[in-house]
This record gives C-alpha cells, sequence and structure tokens, in this order.
C-alpha cells in the first residue's frame, strides 16, 4: 500500500511515518509504505505522486483542495483526514474517493493503522462526533423518495451487520471474525453510513428492512 503524508509541520509529519513504519508487516495482509510527503495539498497536488491512501492532517481543508489534489480517475485514492474539526466531514462526502475517514487528533497508533487499511478497503471511517453531521445530512437528503434497493455492504460489513443484529458487542464481534476491535468500530462506522443510521438499532432495523438480516 503506498501512502503519503500531508501536514504542515515536520515533526508531525515524522510522527506519522513512525507510526505507519512501526506497523508489523507480518502481521498485516498489506503494510503501508510512505512514499511520498509535503507540507499542502498544494505541494502535493503539483507533483501528483501515485499513490493508494492520502494522509492528511489539517485544521481548516475546502472542496477545491481536495478536489484538485485528486487524481482524475474516480476511486484511485482513499483519503484519511486527521482533525477536531467535524465541518470537514461534508468536505468529503460526494468525493470520488475509494474510500475515506475522519479521525481526531488524539487518535491512537492502533486506530490509525485500522483506519488506514479500511480507507483502502473502501470504507467510510471515523468518529462517531466527527461524521455525524454528514449522516444527518444524508438522513434529511433519503426523506423525500423510498426504494426498495437495497445498500452494497462489502461481505466483511455483511458478516458484521448479523452480529450487531445477534447483540454482540464490538470484542465479541472481533474475536468471531478474527479482526482487531477497532477494525470492527470502523466497520459498524461504514455500516452506519450506508444504512443512513446512526446507531446499532436503526442499523439492525434497516438491515431487516433491506434484506440484508436473516433472522
Amino acid at each position: 500500500m503506498r501512502l503519503a503524508i500531508v501536514a504542515p509541520a515536520i515533526a508531525l509529519r515524522a510522527g506519522l511515518r513512525a507510526i505507519l513504519n512501526a506497523a508489523d508487516s507480518s502481521a498485516l495482509p498489506n503494510p503501508p509504505e510512505v512514499v511520498f510527503e509535503a507540507a499542502s495539498l498544494a505541494e502535493y497536488a503539483a507533483l501528483a505522486p501515485a499513490v493508494d491512501v492520502l494522509l492528511v492532517s489539517a485544521e481548516t481543508l475546502s472542496r477545491t483542495e481536495l478536489q484538485q489534489a485528486l487524481p482524475e480517475e474516480p476511486g484511485k485514492v482513499a483519503l484519511l483526514l486527521i482533525s477536531d474539526q467535524p465541518n470537514l466531514a461534508p468536505q468529503i462526502a460526494g468525493l470520488p474517493l475509494r474510500g475515506w475517514g475522519l479521525l481526531p487528533v488524539e487518535t491512537s497508533a492502533e486506530e490509525l493503522l485500522a483506519a488506514v487499511h479500511s480507507v483502502y478497503e473502501g470504507l467510510i471511517v471515523g468518529a462517531p462526533s466527527l461524521l455525524e453531521p454528514i449522516l444527518a445530512q444524508m438522513q434529511v437528503a433519503s426523506l423525500p423518495e423510498t426504494t426498495s434497493e437495497s445498500p452494497s455492504l462489502t461481505e466483511r460489513e455483511n458478516q458484521v451487520l448479523q452480529l450487531l443484529a445477534r447483540g454482540l458487542p464490538n470484542k465479541q464481534i472481533a474475536i468471531q471474525l478474527g479482526i482487531s476491535e477497532h477494525t470492527v468500530k470502523f466497520h459498524v462506522s461504514s455500516i452506519y453510513a450506508k444504512l443512513q443510521a446512526t446507531n446499532r438499532t436503526e442499523a439492525v432495523r434497516s438491515g431487516i428492512l433491506g434484506g440484508l438480516i436473516s433472522l
């Protein structure tokens, strides 16, 4: 997995690179390899390196900046933002990304690594407080029309949803599927986004109505 880091401070870029390089490559199917670093999205866009994941730390960011930094081919790059600003979520949603996420500044190394792999796999991940604005927008946008078409979940998301319906907590789901608890959390976050749910009850209800859960 080729990864680029964009952060204004050299120390911050070095810290993120150290976390990613510390990943146990033997335990990961596709360990991250930092191949490019930049102080800004403009600097990144000027050289446009070929990467799979773009890791950005920023307090302010415009949709225009993001659009200019993305390659012409839709779904080519995944984006992971590190910021405490919830208003950034609407700037990301709808962009032609492989996957995307929004994590708080105090994210742990384990959460960061899990999030990098999750967005690379095409998931939407992030802290609930940071994703809440976009989830609310998605729910409002869906009110005027109804559809019988079920949203598309990945095979792993379907497995997680079935276990959610059984009432299993994240820790038990992680044990059942042989993945980390942090990865389960990101799968749950992606399920919420796709089913336009804000909690487990709504996600399970939507799954039942959409024929995604077998009772």
